[in-house]
């Protein structure tokens, strides 16, 4: 069964980039080991989608449009969908749409494009609040790292009603939490 979910690192203060939209907070979190969680998460992903202030951020940051075949080197060929209402550069060879509007037709044909993969959703917190807002987000997966920012972009600007059950918490890499919540459908969500 193919799951849509949200997975993000965040500070543990619930921010998943700071007040500039970076996440060189990130990037700077020593971590030992060399336990790598997320290539074994990718190999189970059929789609992914993302807001246009991530998608911008990956432009920026890791200078894709500069050096296209970083984004297959990461993504592969999965489709991505990017959640928009500005005119955003596209990625020469990648799988990308740009959408807008109501998520739940998006979702649909996300998860023909995933077929028995799942959906990944990148981020940010607003977007995965409106998957969250009509039941279609199956998973929350949070890597806590040992920062706090104080203020940025909130892990999830929503308040969350939906019950959640703790399927699973490790340490990885000798400095992140990763935590995997199920989400409990409720009779009447979509």
């Amino acid at each position: 069964m193919s799951l849509t979910q949200y997975s993000a690192a965040t500070s543990l203060d619930g921010f998943i980039a700071d007040e500039n939209d970076s996440l060189d907070w990130l990037f700077a979190v020593a971590t030992t080991g060399d336990e790598d969680r997320f290539a074994p998460f990718l190999t189970e992903v059929g789609a992914l989608a993302m807001g246009a202030a991530t998608y911008r951020w990956v432009l920026r940051a890791e200078g894709v449009l500069e050096a296209p075949e970083k984004w297959k080197d990461w993504y592969g060929e999965r489709p991505c969908w990017v959640f928009t209402h500005q005119d955003l550069p596209t990625i020469p060879g990648a799988n990308i749409q740009f959408v807008h509007g109501d998520v739940r037709p998006v979702h649909a044909t996300m998860s023909d494009a995933a077929g028995q993969k799942n959906i990944w959703l990148v981020g940010g917190g607003n977007l995965v609040g409106q998957f969250v807002d009509h039941g279609l987000v199956d998973e929350v997966i949070l890597g806590y790292a040992p920062v706090t920012l104080g203020a940025g972009a909130q892990v999830l600007p929503r308040r969350l009603t939906t019950d959640l059950d703790l399927q699973e918490a490790v340490i990885v890499n000798a400095a992140f939490v990763e935590v995997r919540y199920r989400i409990k459908r409720r009779s009447g969500d979509s």
